[in-house]
């Protein structure tokens, strides 16, 4: 998986996370508090400036890690 990928996958994540340890439902035995909301909240709001900044602090410690930015070229 490349770095695009797996800012995918945490974004998806936590916001899940979030709704999951969020929403008081009686149908949800996982709440935990409604600010796990504001979870959700700052990964939509990292998207939106990535939109335009093409800046992620993800992604920047994904490349410090050693995760390849592109998909090597298959043969």
């Amino acid at each position: 998986m490349i770095i695009d990928d797996w800012i995918h996958v945490a974004a998806g994540t936590f916001i899940l996370l979030s709704l999951v340890l969020g929403v008081d439902s009686p149908a949800n035995p996982l709440f935990v508090s409604r600010y796990w909301l504001l979870l959700a909240v700052l990964v939509g709001a990292n998207l939106l400036q990535f939109g335009f900044s093409k800046f992620c602090p993800l992604a920047v410690v994904l490349k410090k890690l050693g995760i390849p930015a592109t998909r090597s070229p298959k043969i």
